[in-house]
């Protein structure tokens, strides 16, 4: 990892995912708390992703047409910090929706295009990705640890003030990396929707969409299911964070796998075990050796399958479109596969958190088909 900033790369995911590693498990519980009901959480946490959709290719397209992603990536990193504080104002529903979808408008942008920032700097090297990207598992993990011990002795209306000094810890360390990147001045009109037009690059992005379609129930309810089941926050903390840990033993190995296995291969065995993880929650989430396997699944379901995918972004969108690439990654899983989930799963929650899961799972099956169909043979370069 000569020549490469590594901690100063690695900062930047410590702080964004320390910030997830708020909302993620304490944000709904932070809702209910303040009495939203399932549907009004299933939507708010559908905003967050919903901005993915929009927001990421937007910002991927100015990126790339102005070759200026840090200051993007800055001025994304000072607005969303910036919108955040309106949750003090006032907690009505609908006024939770504006601050929730501007400040999720900055704050989901930025992260394809900081993708694309630390690929820059490991250029030769991209297999050495997952050793950078693994310090955002810890960040993760450590929030939700921490988390998870403050809220047991305090209230958790104390969330919103630890997000805040996350998010303006992400702008500290935009602010202190300098830039590598390449700017493309001389790209052919057309390029980019050329490639996304490929019909292996549509069954990849769906594939990704319906992964993070799983993933809406376990984003959006699981702390809430946990607590449902008598499980304090503190175990709740530790659940979450075991599953990140499980991912963080992954990544350190990862450069290794995915030179050694198909990029297919990997997506495959990814939401295989996405497709069981779902039931085994959706089922025995009283049984505590059920649900510690599940939660190391997510090793898995998150970790091998992103990794995987952002090697394949970066492979079939070379040559100037990595922002709008990786942009087109976010909005159509994190995005939009994610808001389908969390809306989808707040509607079916009321009826049965169980139905929930196995959406999930059936939605991780479908992709599944379509990538041993298409995406099998593919390989890193």
């Amino acid at each position: 990892m000569q020549q490469v900033p590594y901690w100063r790369l690695s900062g930047f995911y410590f702080f964004y995912f320390a910030v997830l590693g708020g909302l993620v498990p304490f944000w709904n519980l932070y809702l209910k708390h303040l009495e939203f009901t399932a549907p009004e959480i299933g939507f708010l946490s559908a905003i967050i992703m919903a901005t993915k959709i929009i927001a990421p290719n937007i910002w991927g397209w100015l990126a790339d047409h102005t070759g200026q992603r840090l200051r993007i990536i800055r001025i994304g990193a000072v607005c969303g910090a910036l919108c955040f504080l309106g949750v003090f104002v006032n907690h009505s529903f609908a006024w939770f929706a504006v601050v929730i979808g501007a400040y999720s408008f900055f704050w989901n942008a930025i992260l394809p295009q900081y993708e694309v920032v630390t690929l820059s700097h490991l250029e030769g090297r991209y297999h050495h990705y997952s050793l950078i990207r693994l310090w955002g598992s810890v960040g993760f993990i450590a929030a939700v640890l921490l988390l998870g011990a403050i809220f047991q002795y305090l209230p958790i209306d104390y969330l919103p003030h630890a997000l805040t000094v996350m998010l303006f810890g992400i702008l500290l360390c935009s602010v202190m990396l300098d830039g590598r990147e390449k700017h493309h001045p001389d790209r052919k009109a057309g390029g980019f929707l050329a490639i996304a037009r490929q019909p292996v690059v549509i069954v990849f992005f769906l594939c990704c969409f319906l992964m993070q379609v799983g993933h809406g129930p376990y984003y959006a309810f699981f702390s809430i299911y946990l607590q449902e089941h008598g499980i304090q926050p503190m175990m709740t903390g530790v659940l979450w964070a075991l599953g990140v840990a499980a991912e963080v033993v992954l990544f350190l190995f990862m450069h290794r796998i995915l030179q050694r296995f198909g990029i297919g291969h990997i997506l495959m065995a990814s939401l295989l075990l996405a497709a069981l993880r779902w039931l085994m929650i959706g089922f025995f989430v009283d049984n505590w050796w059920m649900l510690l396997l599940a939660q190391l699944l997510h090793a898995a379901t998150f970790g091998s399958f992103h990794a995987a995918a952002i090697e394949y972004v970066r492979q079939q969108f070379d040559g100037g479109y990595q922002g709008q690439g990786q942009a087109l990654y976010s909005a159509m899983s994190f995005g939009a596969g994610g808001a389908v989930g969390a809306a989808a799963s707040g509607l079916l929650w009321d009826i049965n958190p169980v139905w929930a899961f196995v959406m999930a799972s059936v939605a991780a099956t479908v992709a599944l088909v379509l990538a041993g169909i298409f995406l099998r043979d593919t390989r890193p370069a």
